[in-house]
């Protein structure tokens, strides 16, 4: 299957000259990655893609996409829907995947494209935690997850958002955390709580000496967004790219011949939200999208107006942040039962 993963012989990877290695086609997955990276999609994105590519082949035995259709890609849906009994949201993102596939790198659009019934997704209420279970999840952590967690409920980031912080980002004159490429690549300004301002700048403190330790051993360098890496080469090295929560180990990178230092990954914070939730005692699944969704309602809660809530949430649409009024804390739409006032 070589022709089908990577260049070798076969269908889509055979050599093309004196079979020189660097002569050989590209192969499926390699041409699924350069389009999606020439269209700007996220690496999120393109590692859930080439995913869903990867599991439509096996699922056929292996057979190259070029050879099936419409139909295939139906019953592979159907499968995932009746058989692996996956998510709306999951099979919607196969279905993109393979429209994805075949009309822009195979160049072969489906037949019938809107015969495919996207799977509705079910409106589900976010989990969204009280005051009392907020303070008593922030008793449970310490240290940099601490940190975070306050930052995250505080400003209303994602946990990716969070994780990849850079020292830039963070304006205590204006009181401002900026985000950089957020969700759909889109920048955005959130309130910086001032009771986090002191520890924020004790947390730069030591993430500068360290920094200071990685460029004596020649290191120091982090990930640069983008291009940055060609039009400024030494930018990654530079304090105000370095990450506000960094990891504890370096790497080397070999594409560059650089030892860099990661941001902190962003499992070692779920993990810790998650511990402290049940050591809290909180009834909720407690999680770190659970924080950002209780600093929306929280906001609401307080009287913030709801299309102020939608900026500093990044929504496209207020429909998505109307959401929220459904959670808030005054019962079923805002009314008393009867039962409370029968005596």
């Amino acid at each position: 299957m070589s022709g089908v993963w990577g260049g070798g012989g076969g269908g889509m990877g055979g050599d093309r000259g004196g079979g020189l290695e660097a002569d050989k086609e590209p192969g499926l997955l390699e041409r699924v990655a350069r389009e999606l990276r020439v269209r700007h999609y996220s690496p999120r994105t393109e590692e859930a893609y080439l995913s869903w590519v990867r599991r439509f082949v096996r699922y056929f035995g292996r057979r190259h996409p070029e050879e099936l259709g419409a139909e295939d890609v139906r019953a592979f849906l159907s499968h995932l829907a009746s058989t692996r009994k996956v998510a709306a949201s999951t099979q919607n993102q196969a279905l993109a995947a393979l429209l994805f596939l075949y009309a822009e790198v195979l160049g072969i659009p489906l037949e019938e494209v809107s015969s495919f019934v996207r799977a509705k997704r079910p409106k589900r209420l976010p989990i969204v935690l009280t005051r009392k279970e907020v303070a008593a999840l922030f008793e449970q952590l310490d240290g940099t997850p601490l940190l975070m967690a306050q930052l995250m409920y505080g400003s209303g980031l994602r946990l990716k958002e969070c994780a990849r912080l850079r020292v830039k980002d963070l304006c205590f004159d204006r009181g401002e955390v900026v985000i950089r490429g957020g969700k759909g690549d889109r920048d955005r300004v959130a309130p910086l709580p001032r009771l986090l301002e002191q520890p924020l700048r004790a947390q730069l403190v030591r993430v500068k000496r360290q920094h200071d330790a990685d460029l004596k051993a020649a290191g120091g360098w982090v990930e640069l967004p983008g291009s940055l890496e060609r039009k400024f080469p030494a930018a990654g090295r530079e304090w105000p790219w370095h990450w506000v929560f960094p990891a504890t180990r370096t790497y080397f990178h070999p594409a560059t011949n650089q030892y860099r230092r990661h941001h902190l990954h962003a499992t070692a914070l779920q993990k810790a939200v998650r511990v402290a939730g049940r050591a809290a005692g909180v009834s909720s699944r407690v999680n770190c999208q659970a924080l950002r969704h209780t600093f929306a309602t929280h906001l609401l809660e307080s009287g913030s107006d709801i299309r102020t809530i939608q900026e500093l949430m990044g929504h496209r649409s207020v429909a998505t942040t109307m959401i929220y009024t459904h959670v808030l804390n005054r019962g079923g739409l805002g009314v008393r039962s009867p039962l409370d006032t029968l005596l």
